[in-house]
């Protein structure tokens, strides 16, 4: 599964592309971007690394950020709502984990949280635990999950 098929499936189904991106600093939209003609499909990314930046970006609470912290399937949710709403999108997906190094016993280097988002359906969540395999690892394997999530919500 590559990006250039995420954009062809998203192309022949007329679906707009937007992206949240935290850990992965980008690289998803790098991905999609780095396929000539993606300017079609792909409308824009948002690289919200701070919280200050997911609240004024993408409109992630702060009563979300304090009781859930950054890394968690509630901020992936909302990540993925805000792309969706200002990115002029039909289909979002967002990203927030720890690729390391680092992390804690509650929140372990390698977990990312993924928010899938698709205009008129309930925002869908999951957690991977890549495990601490080193940062690059765990950046290229949430870039890769979450272009698996796009191609998944494309009918």
């Amino acid at each position: 599964m590559t990006a250039a098929h995420v954009l062809e499936q998203a192309r022949k189904h007329g679906v707009m592309i937007a992206t949240a991106e935290s850990c992965t600093g980008g690289m998803v939209a790098a991905a999609l971007t780095d396929v000539a003609g993606s300017s079609d499909v792909f409308e824009r990314g948002f690289v919200t690394y701070s919280n200050a930046a997911k609240q004024e970006m993408l409109g992630v609470s702060r009563t979300t950020l304090e009781r859930c912290g950054a890394v968690s399937e509630e901020v992936a949710r909302e990540m993925a709502d805000g792309a969706l709403a200002r990115g002029h999108a039909q289909l979002a997906v967002a990203i927030t984990g720890i690729a390391g190094p680092g992390g804690s016993e509650r929140k372990p280097e390698g977990r990312v949280c993924f928010g899938l988002a698709f205009e008129g359906r309930v925002t869908d969540t999951e957690t991977q635990e890549f495990g601490p395999r080193g940062r690059d690892w765990v950046r290229k394997a949430a870039r890769d999950h979450a272009l698996f999530l796009l191609l998944s919500a494309l009918p």
